[in-house]
């Protein structure tokens, strides 16, 4: 099977069908992504390698009962599905501490970090080096667009923590940008 030669619904279809070597050409095609996904929340190599496996244990049991609604249908479904997990072995295997802060700490402007001139790459190394409760947030709020109110009923915090996460993640990358810049990088 050329992985290039068929839409999601084909696939789909194929799956539907019995057909392994589709299940084979899914894990194939998003394999990649679905890593870099994972990585956004679980740091070490190996805990990701069993989050995605938890992953698509997950999606090959569920597909049957996948809706499709178009190209890009399928990634978004096993992206949500991968961050989900992500969250769960977070919340089993990390301690997620999560420190409020007074109104007075966060009365400081919560701007975005200018990340003009750096590298793509060192702001992904950056953000992965948080820590896991600044990062976890940090990704849910900017990269997946979660509210603070949703962010805390997944993560079973109140939402001015989910808040304060946000406010410090983006105040510790602004500083490492700035560090970065002292470097003459």
């Amino acid at each position: 099977m050329n992985p290039t030669k068929y839409s999601e619904k084909e696939l789909l279809c194929q799956i539907n069908e019995g057909k392994a070597e589709a299940k084979h050409l899914v894990y194939k095609l998003y394999i990649r992504y679905l890593s870099a996904v994972c990585s956004r929340y679980v740091g070490n190599d190996e805990d990701i390698k069993d989050v995605l496996q938890e992953s698509f244990l997950k999606i090959f049991s569920s597909l049957t009962s996948f809706q499709h609604q178009g190209e890009g249908s399928l990634k978004a479904w096993m992206s949500r599905i991968v961050v989900n997990e992500s969250l769960k072995w977070l919340k089993k295997n990390s301690q997620l501490e999560m420190t409020e802060f007074s109104d007075k700490e966060l009365d400081v402007p919560d701007e975005e970090p200018d990340t003009e001139g750096v590298p793509t790459d060192v702001i992904y190394q950056m953000i992965r080096s948080l820590p896991d409760g600044y990062r976890t947030v940090f990704n849910l709020h900017v990269i997946e667009e979660r509210s603070h109110r949703e962010i805390a009923e997944m993560l079973g915090i109140k939402e001015n923590s989910s808040a304060s996460q946000l406010h410090r993640a983006k105040a510790m990358l602004a500083e490492m940008i700035t560090q970065f810049r002292k470097k003459g990088h």
